[in-house]
């Protein structure tokens, strides 16, 4: 059985940094495109970044290029988001997925407000 759960979501001031932690389990991690999808109140998702399989590839969303980072730990089945500088449009809920792209959600996410 798949499962993905998000973790490290909060709440965070303007120019604060964030780090998400997607642990996975049910199927073969390190062998998988793996992605953040992120959607914020009242609009449709939006993919934020992906990661080839072995994480020497990464992709990323015009609005987060330069200030996130996507990574991963296959040998603890753990996927990554570093977030820095965030602003308000920042704020969403945020999910991982399998695939590269923007994916449906398949599991709760973690959310991610950023207000002073």
């Amino acid at each position: 059985q798949v499962q993905l759960v998000e973790s490290g979501g909060g709440m965070v001031q303007p120019g604060g940094s964030l780090r998400l932690s997607c642990s996975v389990s049910g199927f073969t991690f390190g062998s998988d495109y793996m992605s953040w999808v992120r959607q914020a109140p009242g609009k449709g998702p939006e993919w934020v970044a992906s990661i080839y399989p072995n994480g020497a590839g990464t992709g990323y969303g015009r609005d987060v290029k330069g200030r996130f980072t996507i990574s991963r730990d296959n040998a603890r089945n753990i996927l990554y988001l570093q977030m820095n500088n965030l602003t308000s449009e920042d704020t969403a809920l945020y999910y991982c997925a399998r695939g590269w792209g923007l994916r449906d959600r398949l599991s709760q996410g973690t959310s991610v407000t950023v207000s002073s």
